[in-house]
């Protein structure tokens, strides 16, 4: 599993450990949705504030 974190077009690196809490979050979160196949490869969440 990869986890990529970009803030403002920046890379930011980040450990194992965080890399696993974010994937969990999101898989957790995207999978209760309606509409969405279990086999997904890919998820993209894009933040603008």
């Amino acid at each position: 599993m990869e986890v990529k974190l970009i803030v403002d077009g920046k890379d930011v690196e980040i450990n194992n450990f965080v890399q696993k809490i974010l994937a969990g979050m999101v898989i957790g979160a995207v999978g209760t949705l309606n509409g969405v196949e279990e086999s997904c490869n890919e998820i993209i969440v894009k933040i603008k504030r």
